[in-house]
């Protein structure tokens, strides 16, 4: 079903959805971004239109949602322990088709990852529907186009922000809330064709040891600084620890949290007796890119990056992972197929 809505008959329905549902989207945050006079766009709370931020990229991905930075899984006395009542709402999150790409990916890694499932993950996943943003003409750094993320039919419903709101409406659950507040239309998504930035992947089956070794590898020792931005506004790092918070009033009540952790960040490979691994910082751009471009794509047979662009965004030391990945193809000598 397409529908053309005005933005007031469109915050209407989202004032509906709100007594069921929590709803998140991009949102402009004044004077929270890297300097003190500049803003944040990242994910948060929505009621209206207009909160919504659709002229610029966020700077951070919808990821906290469904896998929160810090995450309490139990609370702890002296003889018992009490996971935390569960979130009643269901979740819808507005997002672009690259960061729909990127939760099939999270869902891979907490879901689909052996026998076991994360239920921590599950549990809020069960509970989302995606609003899909239209993106026709990308950001600086995208290269979703190069890496296959820039379509997507995984959505309840796509939207065309405007003066005017079109969607199309997948789910059906939801027509009837819809149906009542615009008038029927011809509307289809459309989707970026061409990025800017373009990315040649290697051939992961020419990829070989030598390629892990090279010298390449050496300009991101001298260049990054292990602050793990990049992991941490990534779409697709999954990676965490465990935090155990005793409290001041009785060191035996507490709480267990799972928190963000990422491979570039020192201490994300210590372990007891004090050993490490990848103490260099070149070695761990190496462990990333591979991750992100070879080995996830021979076990799932995809690649894990969804070429959202943000973790060029956000270096402090300009390193471009789009051109990272260009040179491991050159390395390899033949781009896929």
């Amino acid at each position: 079903m397409s529908l053309k809505l005005s933005k007031k008959a469109f915050d209407d329905v989202l004032k509906d959805l709100g007594k069921e549902y929590k709803i998140y989207g991009p949102i402009r945050i004044k004077g929270e971004g890297r300097f003190s006079d500049t803003d944040v766009v990242r994910y948060g709370e929505v009621s209206t239109v207009d909160e919504i931020e659709v002229h610029e990229k966020a700077h951070f991905s919808p990821k906290e949602i469904l896998f929160p930075i810090t995450q309490t899984l139990f609370y702890f006395t002296e003889g018992a322990y009490q996971e935390p009542k569960d979130e009643e709402k269901k979740l819808i999150i507005f997002l672009r088709p690259c960061d729909i790409h990127g939760v099939t990916r999270l869902d891979q890694v907490f879901l689909q990852n052996g026998d076991d499932k994360d239920i921590y993950y599950e549990r809020l996943r069960e509970k989302v529907k995606f609003f899909m943003i239209e993106c026709t003409e990308g950001f600086d750094n995208c290269f979703c186009v190069s890496m296959g993320a820039n379509k997507t039919e995984n959505y309840a419903a796509a939207i065309r922000f405007g003066e005017d709101m079109l969607l199309d409406i997948k789910d059906e659950t939801l027509m009837d809330t819809f149906r009542t507040k615009g008038e029927t239309v011809d509307f289809q998504p459309q989707f970026i064709q061409e990025n800017s930035v373009k990315v040649k992947l290697p051939d992961v089956e020419k990829i070989t040891t030598e390629i892990f070794e090279d010298d390449m590898w050496k300009e991101y020792t001298q260049r990054c600084i292990a602050c793990g931005r990049c992991n941490f506004v990534c779409m697709t790092c999954s990676c965490w620890t465990m935090q155990d918070i005793a409290y001041d009033e009785n060191g035996n009540n507490g709480e267990r949290r799972r928190v963000w952790a990422g491979c570039h960040v020192d201490g994300f490979t210590d372990m007891a007796g004090g050993h490490g691994f990848r103490k260099n910082y070149g070695d761990r751009m190496r462990f990333k890119t591979m991750h992100k471009i070879n080995d996830f794509k021979k076990r799932n047979g995809y690649h894990m990056c969804v070429g959202c662009g943000r973790c060029d965004d956000i270096c402090p030391e300009y390193i471009s992972f789009s051109s990272c990945i260009n040179k491991v193809t050159e390395l390899v000598g033949e781009e896929r197929k």
